[in-house]
C-alpha cells in the first residue's frame, strides 16, 4: 500500500517531465543543426576506448528482480563493448555493492535516490560525467536505467549521453534567428540538455522502483496467504488423523474388554 501510494506520485512526476524533455530535445535539435562537432567540447567525438556507465539502481531491496535485471542488462552492454575500458558512476547502494564485489572501477557513486530531489542529483551526476568527458578521462558516457512502462512492466534501457548528438527528427527544421549567436546559445543549452536527460532517467527509475516494489510485495503477500492456507489445511488433517487414531484405539480397547 505504501509503494502504491508513492508510485502514483512518482508516475505523475515522470509523465509530467516527458513533454518538457521532448520540447527541450526539439529546441536542441534546432540549435545544433549545422553546428560542427568542434564548436563545443561536449560535441567532440573520439574513438570509444574508454566508456563511463551511469547506472541507476536502488538503495533498498524488496523490489523483486528490479536491480538484478538492470545489472544483468548493464553486464550485457559492457560485453557488447568488450574492447573498451569501462568505468562506472553508480547511483544506489545495491549497484555499489554489486560492482564492489566484482572489483569494478567505480569512479563516483551517489545514494538517496528516493530522498534527494531528482534535479539536485541530476545536476551533480551531469557535472561529474561532463567534467570527466571534457578532461578526456573518458571517450563516451552511457546512461543505464529502468524505463517505466506500467506498474507491472519496467524495461532496462541504455541511452547515450556524451558526446551529445543532435536528435534526429523528421520534421522540417525552421530557419530561426538566434540571439545570442548559435555557438553561445549552444554552450548554455548543452549542460542543461544533459541535466534534463539524467533527470528524466531518475524520474523513470524512481517510478520503476516503486512499481517493482509494489508488485513484489503484492506477490509476497499472496504467496504468504497461500502458504498459510496450505499449512492450516495440513495441520487440520494431521490433527484429525490423530483424533481418529485415538478414537480407534479407545474402541479397540473397549471391544477387547468385552471379549
Amino acid at each position: 500500500m505504501v509503494a502504491a501510494a508513492k508510485l502514483r506520485r512518482a508516475q505523475e512526476a515522470a509523465e509530467r517531465a516527458r513533454p518538457y524533455a521532448a520540447k527541450l530535445t526539439e529546441m536542441f535539435a534546432a540549435v545544433a543543426a549545422g553546428v560542427e562537432p568542434e564548436a563545443h567540447p561536449l560535441l567532440a567525438r573520439r574513438p570509444e576506448q574508454r566508456i563511463d556507465l551511469l547506472v541507476l539502481t536502488s538503495d533498498r531491496g524488496l523490489c523483486g528482480g528490479y536491480n538484478a535485471n538492470l545489472l544483468r542488462f548493464a553486464g550485457g552492454f559492457v560485453r557488447q563493448h568488450g574492447g573498451a575500458e569501462t568505468a562506472v558512476v553508480v547511483v544506489g547502494r545495491k549497484g555499489l555493492e554489486y560492482y564492489r564485489r566484482r572489483s569494478a572501477r567505480v569512479v563516483a557513486h551517489r545514494q538517496g535516490i528516493l530522498t534527494t530531489a531528482p534535479t539536485a542529483m541530476a545536476a551533480e551526476l551531469a557535472g561529474e560525467v561532463t567534467r570527466r568527458f571534457v578532461a578526456q578521462e573518458t571517450d563516451a558516457v552511457y546512461l543505464v536505467y529502468t524505463r517505466f512502462r506500467s506498474a507491472l512492466s519496467q524495461l532496462p534501457s541504455a541511452a547515450p549521453v556524451l558526446p551529445v548528438a543532435a536528435p534526429s527528427t523528421d520534421a522540417p527544421v525552421a530557419d530561426y534567428i538566434f540571439e545570442p549567436k548559435r555557438p553561445e546559445l549552444l554552450a548554455h543549452l548543452l549542460p542543461r540538455y544533459i541535466e534534463v536527460l539524467v533527470t528524466q532517467a531518475l524520474l523513470e527509475a524512481i517510478a520503476s522502483e516503486h512499481g517493482a516494489r509494489m508488485t513484489a510485495m503484492e506477490n509476497a503477500t499472496r504467496n504468504a496467504g497461500e502458504m498459510i492456507d496450505r499449512l492450516t489445511l495440513s495441520m487440520n488433517r494431521a490433527r484429525q488423523a490423530t483424533i481418529t487414531k485415538e478414537l480407534m484405539e479407545i474402541v479397540s480397547g473397549a471391544e477387547a474388554l468385552k471379549g
